[in-house]
């Protein structure tokens, strides 16, 4: 159900990273301290989000983006207030992008939405 609000929580697939790899096909579910972490960071994520703003298409809109190795993140603003926040978990075979192929990768992301 958390999923529902990920465009409101920044870094939402990196914190909740460790949760979704519970989901996987062929391993067993291990409740560990890293899930547990997880859940209690996304509980505090959520009842913490920041008040987002509305768009306005008469204006710009602007990017942020971030990359890790894991993971991609965007943030999209207009005159410096946040509208939404997307983030996503990199597959096994995109972490081993460059660091501007993951940049390029996290537009995508957005675009995709």
């Amino acid at each position: 159900m958390a999923g529902y609000y990920r465009k409101f929580i920044k870094h939402f697939g990196i914190i909740a990273q460790p949760l979704t790899a519970l989901l996987k096909k062929g391993i067993a579910f291990l409740w560990i301290d890293s899930q547990q972490m997880a859940l209690q960071a996304l509980r505090s994520a959520l009842v913490s989000a920041p008040c987002l703003a509305l768009p306005n298409f008469s204006q710009s809109f602007h990017l942020e983006t971030d990359a890790c190795a894991t993971s991609v993140g965007v943030v999209l603003l207009q005159n410096g207030h946040p509208l939404a926040f997307i983030s996503k978990a990199l597959g096994l075979r995109n972490q081993g992008l460059s660091t501007y192929e993951k940049e390029y990768l996290a537009i995508l992301v957005v675009v995709d939405q």
